[in-house]
C-alpha cells in the first residue's frame, strides 16, 4: 500500500512540474511580446513626433503662404484696372456731346465712366475700388473737318475742346490725337492691347472697334481662353462682318445713345437707282443718323439721287475721307463718260437676273491681296472718289493680282443685286460661295448676301449692250 501511494504522488508531482513549466513558457511569451510591442510602440512615437513636427512645418508653411497671398492680391487690388481702348476714328460720340465742345467732353467721360462701372459692378472677380483706364485714339482734325463738312458741328476745332473736356475730366481717361496718316490709330490701338493682355494689374479689357474689319486679327491672335473671356467687344456702329463671326468667342456690349450707332456720310451721296424706277426724293439731315432724336438739332436737305451716280457701296467713315480737301468735300466727283466705241455687256439668265462669271482663287492669295489695302474702286472702276484716299493706288498689280482683287471685290454685295445695269459695278451680285440650285452657303445666315442671291441659274439668255 505504501508503495502505491508513492506512485500516485509521485504522479501528481509530475503533473505539477509540467504546469509550472507551461506556466513558465507562457510567461516568457508575454515577456517577449511585451518587449516587441514595446519596441513597436516607441517606433511609431517616434513617427508620430516627426509627422507632427511636419505638419507643423507645413502648417506654418501655408500661414506664410496665405499672408503672402493676402499681400500679393491685395498689392494686385490695389493697382487693378479696366482698360478700356476706343478706335475713334469710327467709334464716334453722339453728336449732341461733340456739338458742346469741353462741356460734352466731359459730361461723355462721365458717361463712359458710369456705363462701364454698372457694366461690370456684378463682376465678383472684381475688387470694389477697380479703376478705369481709357485711351481714346483719332486724328483730331480730320474728325472736326469732317464733322464740320457733315455739319454735326459749325467749327472744326470744337472736337479738340471735346477732346480737351473729355482728357481733363479724370486723371486717368486721355483721348490722343494721332495726327494724320494711315493707320497710326490702328497701330496705337494694337499695340497699347497687346502691352496689356497678359498683364496681370489689367483685369478687363473693354475694346471699342466694332468698326473696323482690321481688328480681327488682332483678336483671331489670342490663342488663350482665359485672357479671350476677360475681353468684352464694344459695339458702336453695327459690327462689321469678320468681327460678327467673332461674337461667339468674345462677349460684346453697347452703351446706348453714347456712341453713333451710323457711320457719318460725308459727301450724302445716293446709290444708283436700277432702270424703271424713278429718282427718289430723299430726306437727309446733315451729318446725322437716319433718325432724329428730341435733342438733335440738324439742318435738313433734300437731295435728288442721280442714277448715273457713281455707285458707293458704304457709306465712308470719316476716318476715309480725313485728309480730302474742303473743295473736293462739298461735292461728289463727277460721273466719268462711257469711253467712245467700247462695247460692253451685262450678263444675265432667262428670269433677267444680272449673272457674275464664275471665278477660280487661291484662298492663300485672296488673304495677301486684302493684306496690301489696294483700292478696289481705283483699279477696277479707275474712278475713286477719295481724293487722297485711305487705300493703296500706286501699287502695280499684274494679272493674276488684278484677277484676285476683282474676286475680293465681289466679296461685297451689291446694293442692287441681281437686279444691277451698273456696267463698271465691281461688287457681287450673287453669293461667290454658293450652289447652283441651293438658296444658302457654308456661311449660312451669317453670309452678306441675300437668301435670293444663292443658287441663281448661270444660263446666260440675254445681254445688256452699251456702245457706240
Amino acid at each position: 500500500m505504501a508503495t502505491e501511494g508513492n506512485i500516485a504522488l509521485r504522479q501528481r508531482y509530475d503533473l505539477l512540474k509540467g504546469a509550472e513549466h507551461h506556466k513558465n513558457a507562457l510567461i516568457e511569451e508575454l515577456l517577449r511580446r511585451l518587449d516587441e510591442l514595446t519596441e513597436d510602440f516607441h517606433q511609431e512615437k517616434l513617427d508620430h513626433a516627426r509627422e507632427s513636427h511636419f505638419n507643423r512645418e507645413v502648417q506654418l508653411q501655408e500661414i506664410q503662404l496665405r499672408d503672402e497671398l493676402r499681400k500679393y492680391k491685395a498689392l494686385m487690388d490695389r493697382d487693378a484696372f479696366i482698360l478700356v481702348l476706343i478706335d475713334g476714328d469710327g467709334m464716334i460720340f453722339d453728336d449732341r456731346l461733340v456739338q458742346i465742345g469741353e462741356a460734352g467732353g466731359r459730361e461723355a467721360a462721365g458717361l463712359l465712366w458710369n456705363a462701364v462701372m454698372d457694366h461690370f459692378q456684378t463682376d465678383t472677380d472684381l475688387p470694389s475700388d477697380v479703376k478705369i483706364v481709357t485711351r481714346i485714339y483719332a486724328n483730331l482734325k480730320g474728325l472736326g473737318d469732317v464733322c464740320k463738312r457733315s455739319g454735326i458741328l459749325t467749327t472744326s476745332s470744337a472736337i479738340e475742346d471735346f477732346a480737351r473736356g473729355f482728357t481733363g475730366s479724370k486723371q486717368l481717361f486721355d483721348f490722343v490725337d494721332v495726327g494724320v496718316g494711315k493707320d497710326r490709330a490702328d497701330d496705337k490701338i494694337s499695340e497699347i492691347f497687346k502691352l496689356h493682355l497678359y498683364d496681370s494689374h489689367c483685369r478687363r479689357i473693354l475694346f471699342g472697334c466694332s468698326h473696323d474689319n482690321g481688328y480681327a486679327r488682332l483678336l483671331e491672335d489670342v490663342p488663350d481662353k482665359p485672357i479671350r473671356d476677360q475681353i468684352t467687344l464694344l459695339e458702336g456702329v453695327p459690327f462689321e462682318r469678320e468681327l460678327f463671326q467673332l461674337k461667339s468667342t468674345y462677349r460684346t456690349t453697347r452703351f446706348e445713345g453714347l456712341f453713333r450707332a451710323t457711320k457719318i456720310n460725308v459727301y450724302n451721296q445716293q446709290y444708283p437707282q436700277p432702270p424703271g424706277l424713278p429718282p427718289p426724293q430723299v430726306q437727309l439731315t446733315a451729318g446725322l443718323p437716319p433718325y432724329q432724336s428730341p435733342y438733335q438739332p440738324g439742318i435738313a436737305r433734300t437731295i435728288s439721287a442721280s442714277p448715273s451716280a457713281p455707285l458707293n457701296p458704304a457709306a465712308p467713315t470719316w476716318a476715309s475721307a480725313a485728309m480730302t480737301a474742303p473743295s473736293q468735300m462739298a461735292s461728289p466727283p463727277p460721273t466719268p463718260q462711257p469711253t467712245a466705241n467700247v462695247t460692253k455687256q451685262v450678263l444675265r439668265n432667262r428670269y433677267g437676273q444680272r449673272i457674275d462669271t464664275i471665278m477660280s482663287y487661291d484662298p492663300n492669295e485672296v488673304k495677301r491681296i486684302k493684306k496690301l489695302k489696294m483700292c478696289n474702286v481705283h483699279f477696277l472702276r479707275g474712278d475713286c472718289p477719295y481724293d487722297p484716299c485711305t487705300h493703296d493706288h500706286f501699287y502695280k498689280p499684274n494679272k493674276n493680282e488684278m484677277a484676285t482683287l476683282k474676286y475680293v471685290s465681289r466679296m461685297t454685295p451689291c446694293k442692287f443685286g441681281s437686279e444691277c445695269d451698273d456696267l463698271k459695278c465691281i461688287y457681287g451680285h450673287r453669293c461667290p460661295n454658293d450652289v447652283e440650285g441651293k438658296k444658302d452657303c457654308r456661311w449660312g445666315e451669317n453670309c452678306r448676301f441675300e437668301r435670293e442671291l444663292h443658287g441663281l441659274d448661270r444660263a446666260v439668255v440675254k445681254t445688256l449692250k452699251v456702245g457706240k
